[in-house]
């Protein structure tokens, strides 16, 4: 019997709290995350089924010693990282509380992270977007020979996906910008 498992699955930067939920229910399936490999890699190693939680942050390699010890003092471990996520668990059975399975004390930090993942990851995406991929794309349609044309077809689909993540991850991390806002003010 295998004793670890490679999945491939592909989550957005604004599915973050979908594959926490995931990454629960593999754990509750007897697979516990032992590393993340991107793009979109997840390698398991089989355990004892629990229930863990899972907590990811976002600092794109802003984070110290005390930020890690913090995490430690109140017993959670950390994973590892992937593309500036920080993967951290924590069993159910050691949280006395809701808020002991909550990384983020209050919804101000829940809409910071928020704001930092859309500084930091959908806006570069935009401008390479805007600076690179339309212009080409303009560019390999005025050519005439066949090379052009497949250029032209492989950019316009470079262009209809990112079209498509751009607006499903700004229209989603707006939404739950809303949502702790909205939260905030109750």
């Amino acid at each position: 019997m295998n004793s670890k498992k490679t999945v491939i699955r592909f989550f957005t930067i604004a599915d973050y709290e979908e594959e926490e939920i995931w990454l629960r229910n593999q754990h509750k399936n007897g697979w516990k995350l032992s590393k993340m490999i991107p793009p979109c890699f997840f390698l398991f190693e089989k355990c004892i089924p629990e229930d863990v939680t899972y907590r990811l942050d976002y600092k794109n390699n802003g984070e110290t010693g005390s930020y890690f010890q913090i995490f430690k003092d109140y017993g959670w471990e950390y994973i590892g990282r992937c593309f500036g996520w920080l993967y951290f668990r924590k069993p159910s059975s050691q949280m006395d509380s809701e808020q002991d399975g909550e990384i983020f004390s209050d919804n101000e930090s829940r809409i910071s992270l928020i704001d930092h993942v859309l500084k930091t990851r959908l806006a570069p995406l935009l401008v390479l977007f805007l600076c690179c991929v339309l212009p080409n794309l303009f560019r390999s349609m005025d050519a005439s020979d066949s090379l052009s044309t497949v250029i032209t077809v492989f950019l316009a689909v470079m262009t209809l996906l990112y079209l498509y993540l751009i607006i499903y991850c700004g229209l989603k991390l707006r939404t739950l910008r809303r949502k702790y806002k909205f939260e905030t003010n109750k």
